[in-house]
């Protein structure tokens, strides 16, 4: 068994490539010795021509399929970008309400601006009454000390209300902000 796969490994290795002339030149010598083994060598030739249809059959699919894939890939991006222009114009019918409370907004942060600036000039007026009135406790008539005591409670009544004006303001404010953050994309 030995010598039988030695003699098969070097006539193997002896043999040329098997280019179709040397093939045809390789099968001619195999069927003068054995005439038999062109059955063999039929069934291969049939199952070659088989396989040759497979692959041609394969490549025709392969080709179709790629067609398709293409297509699909055009309507695939004709639909998404038809999808972000409808996209666009159901986003622009939000823009007036944006718009609306964007401005409003502004309105409201000026109107607290202002709101704080006349705060801060009565927390002064406060204050230089309160230092008027100690330092010169002494040289006011007790009804000078109580119309100057009005006077500063009056400011504080006003400041009281514009605080508390400051904080709707801010409330309002918030509202706004939470509303534009819930519209926005």
């Amino acid at each position: 068994m030995r010598y039988l796969t030695l003699l098969m490994v070097g006539l193997l290795s002896g043999l040329p490539s098997c280019t179709p002339t040397n093939r045809e030149q390789v099968a001619r010598e195999v069927l003068t010795a054995d005439p038999s083994f062109g059955a063999v060598l039929g069934r291969r030739r049939e199952l070659e021509n088989r396989i040759e249809t497979y692959e041609r059959e394969l490549a025709l699919k392969r080709s179709a399929v790629e067609r398709a894939i293409t297509q699909l890939r055009r309507e695939l991006a004709a639909a998404a970008t038809s999808v972000r222009m409808r996209i666009t114009e159901v986003k622009k019918r939000l823009e007036p309400e944006r718009s609306r409370l964007q401005l409003a907004l502004s309105m409201a942060n000026n109107e607290l601006q202002a709101k704080q600036a006349q705060r801060a000039s009565l927390g002064r007026s406060i204050a230089s009454l309160k230092k008027a009135l100690r330092e010169s406790y002494s040289g006011w008539s007790e009804a000078e000390q109580a119309k100057q005591q009005a006077r500063i409670d009056e400011l504080l009544e006003e400041v009281g209300r514009i605080d508390q004006e400051i904080a709707t303001i801010n409330a309002h404010m918030r509202l706004l902000r939470r509303k534009l953050l819930l519209i926005k994309w």
